[in-house]
């Protein structure tokens, strides 16, 4: 393996300086990772539109916040669930009505481990419809601002996206044939992280560099993902590996690394880099080629625009 560019330790927030004046808007910031990064962006002065589809929840959360940090920080709510489009698109144009810039969007949230297959409101396995085309859409409509600022995307993938089919099941992008909760979730996974690698192609082609796209996951960090969706017996397993586990907090570096950090290379795979990834220093790893295959990541986008309705403006 490499040294890390960051030193023995990797990547801290340490290196964050100062983000007045900077705005951040970020999925998944009522627990876990999504939690603490918004923790650590207020707490360096930025400014940052939480999105999440519980409200009560949400309103809770900004009130820890400014009990921790104080009541000076600047954060605003925005209800979103990302499994349903025509929430995706309302919330959307709520952020490009309340803010001037974005100068990063970090696509935290996501479900896991569905245990049987479902179907979101427009008609997609929901492990797909939330992680990757909630995703796709928003970061769609969000571009035009986050273009203008010069900004990025960073999106959260996960080394799940290693541990599936490693490819995109075309003829089958539901699983009406042999469903698997495990094999669902990779799939979505590996799809948001080919549609980065794919859009900065794009933005290389369309001479767009001033734009940034990050893939990044958090390895293996204790959250509530597998509490919330997953099955009695994936929540039992991963209770037993939490010895092997982090915390969320440092489960939230490689997000923040990609929002914040200068000069850091695009084709990177940013996460943990110990053992299997799960845990250690932050930096830059191995990403397996099936990740980038260009014609599969192509034929994705083209089907994402057809299947979502949505066409970036690039």
């Amino acid at each position: 393996m490499s040294p890390n560019q960051f030193g023995k330790n990797g990547w801290t927030p340490h290196r964050i300086g100062n983000l007045k004046g900077k705005i951040f808007v970020v999925t998944g910031t009522t627990s876990g990772t999504g939690f603490e990064a918004t923790k650590i962006l207020l707490s360096k002065g930025a400014k940052v539109v939480m999105l999440n589809r519980n409200p009560k929840k949400a309103i809770e959360t900004v009130n820890a916040l400014q009990i921790e940090i104080g009541d000076h920080i600047d954060v605003v709510h925005i209800t979103m669930d990302l499994s349903i489009q025509a929430s995706v698109k309302k919330a959307a144009n709520e952020v490009l009505n309340t803010v001037s810039k974005i100068d990063a969007l970090i696509c935290n949230a996501a479900i896991a481990q569905v245990p049987n297959q479902t179907l979101t409101v427009d008609g997609w396995e929901s492990q797909m419809g939330t992680n990757y085309f909630g995703n796709w859409t928003l970061q769609a409509l969000l571009f035009p601002l986050i273009e203008k600022s010069k900004g990025r995307i960073v999106t959260v993938g996960s080394m799940g996206y290693d541990m599936g089919i490693k490819t995109i099941k075309f003829d089958d992008l539901n699983w009406d044939n042999d469903y698997t909760p495990n094999h669902a979730y990779s799939q979505s996974k590996l799809a948001q992280i080919m549609s980065i690698y794919e859009l900065q192609d794009r933005l290389m082609e369309a001479g767009k560099t001033d734009v940034k796209a990050y893939a990044c996951h958090p390895g293996a960090s204790r959250t509530n993902l597998i509490k919330t969706s997953g099955s009695l017996m994936t929540r039992f397993l991963f209770y037993l590996m939490t010895p092997l586990t982090q915390s969320a907090k440092k489960g939230a570096y490689p997000q923040l690394m990609c929002a914040t950090e200068e000069d850091l290379d695009e084709k990177g795979f940013y996460g943990p880099t110990g053992r299997n990834n799960w845990t250690g220093p932050v930096g830059a790893h191995k990403i397996e080629p099936h990740a980038k295959d260009i014609a599969v990541a192509k034929r994705l986008w083209e089907l994402s625009e057809k299947e979502t309705g949505v066409v970036w403006n690039i």
